[in-house]
């Protein structure tokens, strides 16, 4: 409901008004009935009503003196002014004090009621448009802060023209940049111990918030601009010095202040990237992207630093970081494996890597070379001995962009050729305990084939006589001759003792074509001849 108030010197146009008319059918509530603008202006203030019905001339204070003094005091406020004098002057000057209607007595309660519907839409408009208005200023000063980021982003990654720059940072609140400039770039390396199981993307945003809060903090007191990207990092620009010396002193000191605070307070790192500077607000673009380079040395030179383009400057090669073969090397230490030598072979490359200081791209694409020789080599092994090794190729090769430092990349690749090695090892003894199996069935299923041999029997396991030597002794403690020799003896001990045929009979079954060789075996095995055990088994 809409408040109004009523004021006319004659009761009876009061009363008329006050009796005649239901007011809350028509979105009002009549709070008030005045004789003069005088008491109506006190009113006015005690109650705030949304619309006055007032007739023009009063004594004290007419009509148009109240119209005056509400509009100066409470513009918000609707007025209908009613008079008996149907005068362009007085019009006119309803309409100067923004009067909402101006109607010339006699007025019927008809037209009255219609007046309060017309005159509750239109307000009924106005409320919903204000409404409007302050949720859009609502959200607009919401948003503030971040389309400021989003200009400043836009000012060092795009580059804008200076009447741009200067009118914006006029909205923004921003104090106006001078002399020289230089782009620092501050990005957090990772959150330590809390990366656990419980740590989730609400504990990366607060860890996130805080750090800001720190270098907002430090870069507000030192008069630099800070604000942060899409890609989660932190920008700041310093300004206003002259000499370049004396600029970059200040870049590394509000450096060295954030890292330090950020590492002192939230126990986790960050690594800093300083550009080059730049003598104008256009060419901060330039100075952005080469801290964004300096911050890429991060994954020769390692985390928790402070890392100047103009330090690297020259120091670049162009040369092959590391020995041409050494990705041959690696995968052949997986295959033979030698886990010392292809531990010491990764620590050989990345030390090559890092004393290099090549680009970060060529980094990159050396390491992906050095991973795709490792994933032939589990290919190659999965095919023959590894039992069908887990391992992705595509996750592989990106996997290689997820570190952000070479550091990192030497555990993940000593871990992943630790992991290889110790399944190959494990499918390795499990394959040769089960070739060791297939052999020794095979000697006791053809014991009595006098030309079995060592090569039959490597042919049958697919193995070479060297290797199943090697391993038949480890499994069985005995040699190919020794196990096979031991077999026979025993079938011919069975037969000794449990049929009458003869010795030379047994022999051949056994697997010895010249009985006399047999008898000398089997006596050196058994102790006694063929004949003696026969007769001592009662046989």
């Amino acid at each position: 409901m809409y408040k109004v108030i009523i004021v006319d010197d004659e009761a009876v146009v009061r009363d008329g008004l006050k009796n005649t008319i239901t007011w809350s059918d028509h979105g009002f509530t009549l709070v008030g009935d005045y004789a003069n603008g005088r008491e109506a202006l006190d009113a006015v203030e005690q109650h705030k009503p949304d619309l006055i019905i007032s007739d023009i001339s009063m004594p004290f204070m007419d009509g148009l003196e109240l119209a005056a003094a509400v509009n100066a005091c409470y513009p918000y406020i609707k007025m209908i002014i009613l008079t008996g004098f149907d005068e362009f002057d007085y019009a006119q000057q309803a309409l100067r004090l923004k009067v909402s209607d101006f109607i010339v007595k006699p007025i019927t309660a008809r037209e009255i009621r219609e007046l309060l519907d017309k005159t509750r839409a239109e307000m009924d408009e106005e409320a919903k448009r204000r409404e409007d208005m302050s949720r859009l200023q609502s959200q607009l000063k919401q948003s503030l802060p971040l389309l400021k980021e989003r200009f400043l982003e836009r000012l060092v990654i795009n580059g804008l023209g200076r009447a741009e720059i200067t009118e914006r940072f006029a909205y923004f609140g921003l104090p106006p940049l001078s002399s020289m400039y230089v782009a620092m770039v501050i990005d957090i390396d990772d959150f330590g111990d809390r990366e656990g199981v419980d740590f989730d993307a609400f504990d990366e945003e607060m860890l996130r918030f805080a750090a800001f809060d720190i270098v907002s903090e430090i870069c507000a007191g030192e008069g630099v601009i800070v604000f942060r990207t899409r890609e989660e990092r932190m920008v700041a620009v310093i300004y206003g010095i002259a000499e370049e010396s004396a600029l970059y002193d200040k870049a590394f000191r509000v450096a060295e202040q954030v890292r330090h605070e950020i590492e002192r307070y939230l126990k986790f790192t960050i690594t800093v990237g300083i550009g080059q500077a730049c003598q104008s607000t256009e060419r901060l673009p330039s100075s952005y992207r080469s801290a964004l380079g300096a911050l890429d040395y991060r994954f020769l030179l390692g985390k928790n630093r402070i890392i100047s383009i103009i330090d690297l400057e020259g120091k670049a090669q162009t040369l092959p970081p590391v020995q041409p073969d050494w990705d041959r090397k690696l995968a052949s230490s997986v295959k033979t494996g030698s886990m010392q030598d292809a531990q010491r072979l990764i620590e050989q490359m990345v030390a090559e890597l890092k004393s290099s200081m090549v680009p970060i791209e060529a980094c990159v694409l050396h390491m992906q070379k050095v991973v795709l020789a490792l994933m032939n080599s589990i290919q190659e092994l999965s095919a023959h001995e590894s039992g069908g090794m887990n391992f992705d190729p595509q996750t592989m090769l990106t996997d290689v962009y997820r570190f952000k430092t070479v550091d990192e990349i030497e555990q993940w690749l000593k871990q992943t050729v630790k992991t290889v090695m110790t399944v190959i090892e494990g499918s390795r003894t499990h394959y040769t305990g089960a070739q060791v199996r297939r052999a020794i069935e095979y000697i006791e299923t053809h014991y009595a084939n006098e030309k079995m041999s060592l090569q039959e029997l490597c042919r049958h396991v697919l193995m070479s006589t060297s290797y199943f030597s090697l391993v038949f002794k480890q499994h069985t403690g005995e040699t190919f001759v020794e196990y096979l020799t031991r077999v026979r003896i025993e079938k011919a001990k069975e037969l000794l003792q449990h049929t009458t045929l003869k010795f030379y009979e047994i022999a051949e079954k056994v697997g010895y074509g010249d009985p006399n060789y047999f008898s000398i075996l089997f006596k050196k095995h058994a102790g006694v001849t063929p004949r003696e055990f026969r007769e001592r088994s009662g046989a």
